[in-house]
């Protein structure tokens, strides 16, 4: 198999574009509810939060036109309220008091199965799907994904600050979305029965009503044929987006066709692995997934591409990840770039305007 289809679905911040505070806008978020937002654009549960999906697309040329399109039309719809949208997973200064639940039928359920986890969800991610041809060829490569999760993380940090305060962390997201029971890098299932047996049993615990409410970093989507990665952070820069989903759909692509058993990695060691790349992001080592031992970030991401490459060259996008690749670990990740901006100017202000410049998304 060859994996070629993808899509992605990002999440945002509704924001004042000229004081760059956090704003609750229930016209928006009903008119998202109601489909009336755009094409593109759905409710979150916060109605300080948009998400926008792509449609199904095969080039990068084609992801990169496609997130234009599908981040202009976020900003339309804010700016139906005199807003805009902001492409980071935390915002830098809100605190949870400014959150305000979209009235919807499945955000209450949410609420009332999750309770605080629901309601203090003031976090936004990227989700990358990628076609598969079945259930089992999904498992396939989840259960072979596993170790190369919190490298594909570590590239997309976004979330430096939470509620006014440097976290220490890339991504403070990841270290919060920890809290989900449901979330994280699932173990290892086999397949296609392995998964429906866990999934079988997870809501007979009343966790979760379906497949569709469990958060893994990685996990078989229940309406469309693709796997979906969850674990990154929005992505500021269009081109740290790209890159992150050309990843993705060719690692899905080479595990597919890869007939060796599946790492046997702890559970212990991957999450180690995946805080130490939230807390790291591509600044420092991260754990290497094939060796397991620290190695420096930039050496983990030149490997990652060179395992794909022979898979990217056969698309002709070989040179553009390349010089992608080197662009992000010659400027650093958005949390990166935010923790410059604060430390330059002593404004966390300066954050968010600097945020919408290079998101896309001033007004």
């Amino acid at each position: 198999m060859t994996a070629t289809t993808l899509g992605v679905e990002e999440e945002f911040h509704l924001v004042d574009p000229a004081t760059g505070a956090l704003v609750a806008s229930p016209a928006v978020a009903d008119a998202a509810v109601l489909g009336q937002a755009g094409e593109h654009v759905q409710p979150e549960i916060s109605q300080t939060q948009l998400e926008t999906a792509t449609g199904i697309l095969t080039t990068l040329d084609g992801v990169r036109a496609a997130l234009v399109q599908t981040r202009a039309e976020a900003v339309a719809a804010a700016q139906t309220a005199g807003l805009t949208v902001l492409a980071a997973s935390t915002h830098p200064t809100a605190v949870l008091a400014e959150l305000v639940l979209t009235d919807a039928p499945r955000y209450r359920v949410m609420v009332q199965r999750w309770a605080g986890l629901a309601t203090g969800q003031d976090i936004c991610g990227t989700h990358v799907h990628v076609g598969v041809d079945d259930l089992d060829t999904a498992v396939h490569v989840m259960d072979r994904a596993r170790p190369y999760l919190p490298l594909l993380m570590a590239m997309t940090g976004s979330s430096p600050f939470h509620a006014g305060a440097d976290t220490g962390y890339s991504s403070w997201r990841t270290v919060w979305w920890s809290r989900w029971p449901v979330s994280g890098p699932p173990e290892p299932m086999g397949d296609a029965a392995g998964y429906r047996a866990i999934v079988a049993a997870l809501v007979g615990t009343g966790m979760v009503p379906d497949g569709s409410q469990l958060y893994w970093d990685l996990r078989p989507s229940t309406h469309v044929p693709t796997v979906e990665f969850r674990m990154g952070d929005v992505c500021t820069d269009l081109d740290d987006v790209v890159l992150h989903a050309a990843l993705c759909r060719s690692l899905v692509s080479v595990l597919a066709r890869d007939e060796t058993p599946a790492p046997a990695i702890r559970p212990e060691v991957l999450r180690a692995a995946r805080w130490k790349a939230a807390r790291a992001g591509l600044s420092g080592e991260l754990v290497d997934p094939v060796t397991g031992q620290l190695i420096p970030a930039v050496d983990a991401l030149h490997g990652l591409v060179d395992l794909l490459a022979d898979d990217l060259d056969s698309r002709g996008e070989l040179a553009e990840v390349r010089a992608l690749t080197a662009q992000l670990l010659a400027r650093g990740t958005s949390a990166v770039r935010q923790r410059q901006v604060l430390a330059r100017t002593g404004d966390p202000g300066a954050v968010v305007r600097d945020l919408l410049q290079v998101g896309g998304t001033a007004v």
